[in-house]
């Protein structure tokens, strides 16, 4: 992918040069994503080796949404709030579904079954169903007082810190007091993992310091690509007729999550299922329970006005429906290709909906 790098340039270029053409500059500021994702999951890759899959997990999810958390703030910071809740909603059922089918179906080729870590697949999944209640209530309260305001706002506000310090106290719990539970990466009984690298992101050969380095250089021009993307993402759906939550929920999401997304798959087709599978739920675990409430936090700083966490109900149905499946198939500690195959039939049904609704996003 490294020769879509030179996108990055031409989307600066093509900033400057006409300005008045959003289309194209947003396509070559989306096309530079790509490459630029792909090198932030190269560099957080070589650190996960080295910490075993419970911290690898965490890194690999946590560099690989910071792509979505600076494309979500710049949109805030336009005060484009519909546009932020349906990315994050995208995000998290792009992961859930889309990553970790992908990621089943292709590390269930040529293999029966994979296995991996049950009892952290089922503290991740609950984590969710957690985040899912946490979205249900102020859409409810919506529903029965819906011209009280002031006291949404505050409960907005109260959710989120309670949001936060519970996957703090997550953090706490997987990191640290219990860590021996989520270590086991679950490797297949009857299929020793592949010791040969996966992928260039996982050779010895890149050091620990030129990964970090790498992560930050990426990260940067991905903070600059952002900023083209958002400002184009509005006129470009306007003008392929696409919904703003169609545009939001896969559009942009499935860029955010480009970073982790690669490495998921990667790590599964090397029957590293159990790395794939805390990369793909801790990275929905966290835009849902600290990316979200965080940007709520911060809309009253940057944004022009305080952001609610109150989202749509087309967009609560269908994070509410992505984690059912995800529970069902999820807490056995086994993965097949079918499955995959079910995650994906769901997200592309959900992705019907949303492509022919007018608007959901709430």
């Amino acid at each position: 992918m490294k020769w879509l790098l030179i996108f990055v340039p031409l989307a600066i270029l093509l900033e400057f040069i006409v300005p008045d053409r959003p289309m194209l500059i947003f396509a070559a500021a989306a096309i530079s994503i790509v490459p630029l994702a792909a090198l932030m999951a190269h560099s957080t890759g070589v650190l996960a080796e080295r910490y075993g899959p419970g911290i690898g997990g965490l890194l690999n999810a946590t560099f690989g949404n910071a792509a979505e958390l600076i494309i979500t703030l710049a949109a805030l910071r336009e005060g484009l709030y519909g546009m932020v809740k349906a990315a994050l909603i995208g995000g998290i059922i792009g992961n859930i579904l889309m990553v970790l089918g992908l990621s089943m179906l292709a590390g269930g080729i040529g293999r029966q079954s994979q296995r991996y870590n049950a009892v952290a697949a089922s503290s991740q999944a609950t984590m969710l169903t957690l985040a899912v209640i946490a979205l249900i209530m102020p859409a409810a309260f919506r529903v029965v007082a819906p011209e009280d305001d002031a006291s949404l706002e505050s409960i907005s506000l109260w959710i989120s810190v309670v949001l936060i310090a519970v996957y703090v106290a997550y953090a706490v719990f997987s990191l640290v007091t219990n860590r021996s539970m989520f270590e086991d990466d679950g490797n297949s009984a009857d299929e020793p993992h592949d010791s040969t690298p996966a992928s260039p992101a996982h050779g010895a050969s890149t050091s620990t310091r030129r990964a970090a380095i790498t992560l930050g250089v990426a990260t940067l021009a991905v903070v600059w690509m952002s900023e083209l993307l958002v400002a184009g993402i509005e006129p470009t759906a306007q003008a392929l007729g696409l919904s703003d939550a169609f545009a939001g929920v896969f559009l942009l999401a499935a860029l955010g999550i480009a970073a982790e997304g690669a490495t998921a798959v990667v790590m599964a087709r090397g029957n590293r299922m159990g790395l794939s599978m805390s990369i793909v739920l801790g990275s929905s675990v966290q835009l849902a329970l600290l990316v979200a409430p965080l940007l709520v936090l911060l809309s009253y700083v940057v944004g022009p006005q305080p952001m609610g966490l109150v989202f749509g109900g087309g967009l609560v149905i269908s994070v509410l429906f992505s984690v059912l499946i995800v529970n069902g198939v999820a807490r056995d500690g086994r993965s097949d290709w079918l499955r995959g195959v079910q995650l994906l039939a769901v997200y592309l049904i959900l992705g019907s909906v949303f492509y022919f609704a007018p608007d959901t996003s709430g």
